[in-house]
């Protein structure tokens, strides 16, 4: 097992935090091997969950691992924050739904970019979003 094949967990509250998830994603990603478009999709959406807990959520945590499932491998990162939470959850996953100044395909578009999405929110006690992106 190498480094990049561990689960790490990085602090979401600043700008910098973003990048350094980024970083860390694109790491487990080259890890298990995907496809350079898997990796950029992976990054991206990996991206916009981890701005979205720094801006919706106040500040949160990136949990990023390698996973093993069927013969495959893959990155699970999930994104948790404790702020407002999100009232409408398929409202929020649908395309041009926005509550700041972004064109609203966050949710979405990282929910197209990747194999599995999970989110889940709670009103005041706030939201977790967990992603995985497969090998071919």
């Amino acid at each position: 097992m190498t480094p990049a094949d561990t689960a790490d967990e990085l602090e979401i509250r600043t700008g910098d935090d973003v990048v350094r998830v980024r970083q860390l994603v694109r790491l487990k990603a080259t890890a298990v091997k995907l496809s350079l478009v898997d990796q950029t999709k992976l990054v991206t959406a990996a991206s916009e969950l981890a701005r979205n807990t720094l801006v919706h959520g106040g500040a949160g945590r990136a949990h990023v691992e390698v996973v093993e499932s069927d013969g495959r491998r893959g990155v699970r990162a999930r994104f948790s924050d404790s702020g407002p939470g999100i009232a409408d959850v398929e409202q929020a996953l649908s395309d041009g739904y926005t509550t700041g100044t972004g064109l609203g395909l966050g949710l979405g578009g990282s929910r197209r970019l990747v194999d599995e999405f999970d989110l889940t929110s709670a009103l005041g006690q706030g939201t977790t979003v967990t992603v995985v992106k497969w090998t071919r």
